[in-house]
C-alpha cells in the first residue's frame, strides 16, 4: 500500500509539472466560462437547449484531453526508461497501475473542479448561473466522463509502445466513441429486425461510456422525452430510486474491467522483459 500511495504521489506532483496539464487546464477553464455566454437566458433549470448544447460541448472535449493525458503517462513510462527502473523495485504490476490511475484522477478532477468552480463563481456574480442540481448533474456527468475514458487510456497506453502511437490510437477511439458512435448506431439498428432494436440498444449502449453517460445526465436532467421510444426503459431504470445506483455500479464495473485488462496486459509484458 506504500508503494501505491508513493507511486500516486509522484503521478500528481509530475502531473501538476506538466505543462499539458495546464494547457488542458487553461482550455478547460475558458471553455466553462465561454458557457455562461451560451447562457444568455439568465437562470437554467433542467434539461433544455443550453444543457443539451454543454452536454455535448464536453462530450467532444473531456474525453480527448483525457485519453491522451492517461496514454502519454504510461507511454512516457516505456520511452523514458521509468518503468525499466521501478520494475527492479519490490513494487508489484498493480500497485504501479492503480498509483497511477488514483494519481492521474486526481489531476483531472483538479482540472474539472476548477473549470466548474470558475463558470459557477462568475455564473452567481453576474446572475446568469445554473440550477443547483442541474450544476452538480454536469459536474458529476464531466466527473464520469473523466474516470472511464482515463481506465480506457490505461488500455490505450498499455497497448502503445510510445507516444506516437498513443496518440493515434487515442484520437481514433476519440472519434469512434463520440463523433462515428451516432451514425453507425443508426446504420447498424437499421438493419435489424424491429423486436431486436431495443434490447440491442441496450446492449450496445453499455459498450460505449460516453454514451451511458450521456443518456443517464440527460434523463436525469428531465430531458428522457427527446430520446425516442426505444429507450423508455432506459427513463423508468434511470428514474427509479435504485437508477443512480446502478449507474455507479455499471460504471465502477466498466473501469474495473477496462484497468484490469490493462494490468494484465502490462503484468504479461513485465514477465517477458
Amino acid at each position: 500500500m506504500n508503494a501505491l500511495i508513493t507511486v500516486a504521489v509522484r503521478e500528481v506532483k509530475m502531473g501538476l509539472r506538466n505543462p499539458w496539464a495546464y494547457s488542458f487546464m487553461g482550455l478547460f477553464s475558458l471553455f466553462m466560462l465561454s458557457l455562461l455566454l451560451i447562457n444568455s437566458q439568465g437562470y437554467v433549470e433542467g434539461y433544455s437547449g443550453i444543457t443539451g448544447t454543454i452536454l455535448n460541448l464536453i462530450l467532444y472535449l473531456l474525453p480527448l484531453m483525457t485519453l491522451m493525458l492517461g496514454s502519454f503517462s504510461l507511454t512516457g513510462e516505456k520511452e523514458d526508461g521509468n518503468w525499466a527502473l521501478l520494475s527492479t523495485y519490490p513494487i508489484s504490476t498493480w500497485m504501479f497501475i492503480f498509483g497511477k490511475l488514483a494519481g492521474l484522477a486526481i489531476v483531472l478532477l483538479t482540472i474539472v473542479a476548477l473549470g466548474f468552480g470558475f463558470a459557477g463563481l462568475a455564473g452567481w456574480m453576474t446572475g446568469r448561473g445554473f440550477d443547483f442540481e442541474t450544476y452538480l448533474l454536469l459536474l458529476g456527468f464531466s466527473i464520469s466522463l473523466a474516470l472511464l475514458f482515463l481506465a480506457i487510456s490505461f488500455l490505450i497506453g498499455t497497448l502503445s509502445r510510445n507516444r506516437w502511437q498513443a496518440l493515434t490510437v487515442a484520437v481514433a477511439t476519440w472519434f469512434f466513441l463520440i463523433i462515428a458512435w451516432p451514425p453507425l448506431l443508426i446504420a447498424t439498428l437499421g438493419m435489424l429486425p424491429f423486436l431486436w432494436i431495443k434490447p440491442a440498444i441496450s446492449a450496445i449502449t453499455f459498450l460505449n461510456p460516453a454514451e451511458l453517460s450521456r443518456l443517464f445526465t440527460v434523463i436525469k436532467l428531465g430531458g428522457g422525452s427527446v430520446l425516442g421510444p426505444e429507450y423508455y426503459e432506459w427513463v423508468k431504470w434511470i428514474r427509479r430510486p435504485s437508477g443512480t445506483a446502478g449507474f455507479l455500479a455499471v460504471s465502477v464495473l466498466w473501469i474495473a474491467i477496462t484497468v484490469g485488462t490493462a494490468n494484465w496486459l502490462w503484468e504479461r509484458g513485465r514477465t517477458r522483459v
